[in-house]
């Protein structure tokens, strides 16, 4: 039923403007504007004429040129201003550009918020949509500075609220939609209308990048909105909305009510530490990586004290703690295993087990949107049966759980997906977890293969950082892929000293191919690695 709403809703959509053009196919989209004449050319009179552009369920509030180096993001109601030198390292650079902004109300309780910017000179015939992240509701200015500044006209919506938690949700069922999914396509609907208005030329590629939040988007529209994006980068997909909630609140509600059983920061770099020593040769190199956790062998019981609790050892109930968090506990209804964190990972743990964020999303969910209640604690909090309510009432909302992307590979699109395996904030698991299950349903792993590929990062945490190389190109390889049908079996990914210098260069392999040590080259080198089949 759900997937019937959202066609009728795309096609709804795709009458956004008085004279419409289709949604952009790979070869772009016609530029007609309001009225149905072309506003061809690019100066500051055709970005002006969009103040008028007529949009179906919603109005253009701004439509102006922003000088070279002179944006300075609006701050929202309750928000704190960014300091100046702030801005100026995030948008002094900029070139100039056409803002557009746009609210939509395709229901009465729907309140959108979405800019659009172009570059007035250079743009590179391309459209690059970025994400958000958590529960966030703010358009997200410092990603589009990024696309802007590389060539790409761009766009970002605050999802259809303020603020960063769930409260937006409370009675609002149709402002969880928006937060959902209708925002970001509508979103990318609108801006394929402005940019075929603005430009003489056709609009050649579109393109999304979004990571945690973002990457549960992208994963929401390859699945539901294929004809949306040419292209789409995924990091760190949070598309298990209701599992990552359940299983941070699992731990979390345990460790409250057992003060004992909690691991301090000092245990947790023990176990660290011995999850090294366990695993980090696997790949044929000793160099504090682990490069698949998800093979590691690793029994916490080895730093169980023998004697009395000290700071080489960890009590019998503290070793249950850490087979707790490394467990990925079953849902009952759907006998779908919620994946827990890798080893690897302890560094970013918490006192209460998965990072505070994780918990706090975790709880905002069950609050306001599972069971209504702002006083609902977590206390209250039971696995079993509350897993499945909040996948009963999600309903496909949040989650970007179906596995059959057939439509989306059938018109030619790609996904570029990358999770860090030491991330503790969304378990890596979820990403070779819902990889495997679009093989199975897809039924060829070469199929899935030609159309999507993932890059598991060792030692890499949330969308970057982490002890091991995590600053990788991730727009080359998919405008690669999209544009000349250069495939990624490998992207090369870097890490970086504190001075700037480069400590390690190491590439990352299309999963389930992984890295591997020659045993002979420069352990800092690229070169000395070869991407082997698991």
């Amino acid at each position: 039923m759900k997937r019937f709403l959202m066609i009728a809703i795309a096609i709804m959509a795709t009458t956004l403007a008085d004279a419409t053009a289709a949604s952009a196919p790979a070869g772009g989209v016609a530029g007609t504007g309001a009225g149905g004449a072309a506003l061809a050319g690019v100066d500051d009179v055709w970005c002006g004429d969009l103040s008028t552009f007529s949009i179906a369920d919603g109005t253009i509030t701004n439509a102006e040129v922003v000088e070279a180096g002179a944006f300075t993001p609006p701050v929202a109601p309750g928000g704190r201003a960014p300091s100046s030198a702030s801005v100026s390292r995030t948008y002094g650079g900029l070139p100039s550009f056409c803002r557009v902004v746009a609210t939509l109300r395709p229901t009465n309780d729907s309140n959108i918020t979405v800019e659009v910017w172009m570059p007035l000179s250079g743009w590179n015939g391309k459209y690059q949509a970025v994400g958000n992240g958590a529960w966030n509701g703010a358009v997200r200015h410092g990603s589009m500075a990024a696309a802007l500044a590389n060539g790409y006209a761009t766009s970002s919506t605050d999802t259809g609220h303020i603020g960063n938690t769930a409260e937006f949700g409370l009675d609002h069922p149709e402002k969880v939609i928006d937060f959902g999914w209708r925002s970001i396509h509508l979103m990318a609907v609108l801006a394929k209308e402005v940019i075929a208005a603005h430009y003489d030329e056709d609009l050649r590629y579109s393109y999304w990048n979004g990571c945690s939040a973002g990457g549960r988007q992208a994963m929401k529209v390859a699945q539901d909105f294929p004809e949306d994006f040419d292209g789409i980068v995924a990091g760190a997909p949070g598309q298990d909305w209701s599992g990552r909630a359940a299983g941070a609140l699992r731990v979390a509600t345990f460790l409250e009510s057992n003060q004992a059983a909690q691991l301090s920061q000092d245990d947790r770099l023990l176990v660290h530490a011995a999850a090294i020593r366990a695993c980090d040769a696997a790949d044929g190199l000793v160099d504090g990586i682990i490069d698949s956790p998800d093979r590691c062998d690793f029994d916490p019981a080895v730093l169980e004290c023998e004697g009395a609790k000290n700071g080489s050892c960890l009590t019998a109930a503290q070793v249950g703690t850490v087979r707790m968090l490394y467990s990925s506990p079953v849902n009952p209804s759907t006998n779908r295993e919620i994946t827990g964190l890798v080893p690897g990972s302890e560094l970013n743990w918490t006192d209460l087990g998965w990072t505070r964020s994780a918990r706090a999303t975790g709880l905002d969910l069950y609050r306001f949107l599972v069971y209504g209640d702002p006083s609902w604690t977590i206390d209250r909090f039971d696995f079993d049966t509350d897993i499945v309510k909040a996948e009963e009432t999600d309903n496909e909302t949040l989650n970007a759980l179906d596995p059959d992307l057939t439509p989306f590979f059938a018109r030619g699109g790609k996904l570029f997906a990358y999770h860090g395996w030491s991330d503790a904030q969304i378990s890596p698991l979820n990403a070779t977890q819902y990889y495997e299950r679009v093989v199975e349903a897809v039924g060829s792993a070469e199929r899935v293969h030609d159309s999507y590929r993932l890059f598991m990062a060792p030692g890499m945490g949330h969308c970057g950082g982490g002890e091991g190389p995590s600053v990788f190109d991730k727009m080359e390889p998919i405008e690669a892929w999209v544009e000349e049908g250069r495939a990624p079996d490998q992207v090369l990914a870097t890490k970086f000293g504190p001075g700037g210098e480069v400590e390690i260069r190491r590439p990352l392999c299309a999963y389930p191919a992984r890295a591997v040590y020659d045993g002979n080259g420069d352990p800092k080198r690229e070169e000395s690695f070869a991407c082997v089949a698991r």
